[in-house]
């Protein structure tokens, strides 16, 4: 298969109208080669340098194509695999060891693995993060054990492997899994200087703002454009035995304010919940953002996360431009991320 992936991809590019160039194209050569060493077939690896490395970590600033890349290599790989949001996957393990209820952490690990295992051997991560210190103590030991059971790992993240959880609580606990990741990974740094998604043809057309009488004319117009003949109900969802109610809600079109959503006690398993049921969402008065309100800007992240990841178009309102949000400071980067995603989230090509 050499250069073949290559080609496909620059043909893919092409008939998408997608810019190709050489940063992606040398991204591409280095995914070629961690194809060659762990998806060929036995008899071909003879014949081939031996490669060790089960992951490949996939790096660099929001809007440079990372995703696009890995998932045309996702979609080429005719292994058994799963693509996971992070925070989806990890509150699938808190539920398995929630459900087996061992004492044993280094057995439930093992159990948890093994089951991974019979339902892949590709698991693709797109925009790793680390913010949970429950979750930064334990991934050193699950990782270890999915590279010993031979599951291949890819993985898209804003930031270089040693600055995953950099600043967080009790980052000590977190070197384990960095030098395991690092042992075990192809890691590769994306450049390029345009955000694809903040380009000319890709302009935000369901991003009111300022918040004034004319644009909230406007929201309200399209909102009732949206939902025409379409039944208002309201919907509750339980998550584990937390209620959380959907007030405005037609036939799958949900509107909330900016507070329902992220000034209350939700974490990505509300979210997930949430966002299973809806196929359109509108959000208003999204607010700026500091330290004093980075609780909510954490939950925003997340929630944007979690939408994008779903593929749910949607409409919001806020009171200054995309370009003008304001970050806490330790938020800042992963909010790069959240801000070009609100670009393509509202765009008209995204419906």
């Amino acid at each position: 298969m050499v250069k073949k992936f290559q080609k496909e991809f620059i043909s893919y590019c092409n008939n998408q109208q997608l810019e190709v160039n050489s940063n992606q194209i040398e991204v591409v050569e280095k995914l070629e080669q961690y194809y060659q060493g762990n998806f060929q077939s036995y008899f071909s690896k003879l014949f081939s340098k031996k490669l060790s490395e089960k992951g490949f970590y996939l790096y660099g600033d929001v809007g440079v194509g990372k995703t696009m890349i890995l998932n045309f290599f996702f979609d080429h790989v005719k292994e058994k695999k799963l693509r996971l949001h992070f925070n989806e996957f990890m509150l699938s393990f808190h539920d398995f060891v929630h459900e087996k209820k061992e004492k044993e952490e280094d057995n439930i690990i093992n159990h948890f693995v093994k089951n991974l295992k019979t339902k892949a051997s590709l698991i693709y991560f797109d925009e790793f993060q680390v913010t949970n210190i429950v979750d930064a103590m334990i991934l050193g030991k699950l990782f270890y054990q999915i590279f010993q059971e031979d599951i291949k790992i890819i993985v898209t993240s804003n930031t270089k492997i040693s600055e995953l959880y950099k600043d967080g609580l009790q980052s000590d606990q977190f070197k384990p899994f960095i030098k395991i990741m690092e042992k075990n990974s192809i890691e590769c740094e994306l450049k390029i200087d345009d955000d694809y998604r903040k380009s000319n043809n890709n302009q935000k057309q369901r991003y009111f703002y300022p918040l004034n009488q004319e644009n909230n004319f406007k929201i309200n117009k399209f909102f009732r454009i949206i939902t025409k003949n379409k039944k208002h109900t309201s919907r509750i969802i339980n998550v584990k035995g937390r209620d959380f109610k959907i007030e405005n809600f037609y036939e799958g079109v949900a509107r909330f304010h900016f507070n329902d959503l992220c000034d209350q006690n939700l974490g990505a398993e509300d979210y997930l919940e949430i966002i299973k049921n809806c196929k359109f969402i509108i959000i208003d008065q999204i607010p700026q953002f500091d330290d004093i309100n980075s609780n909510q800007q954490q939950r925003f992240i997340t929630l944007m996360d979690v939408i994008y990841d779903k593929n749910i178009p949607i409409s919001v309102t806020a009171n200054q431009n995309l370009d003008e949000f304001s970050s806490s400071k330790l938020l800042e980067k992963p909010f790069k991320r959240t801000i070009s995603r609100l670009y393509e989230l509202t765009s008209i090509d995204n419906n």
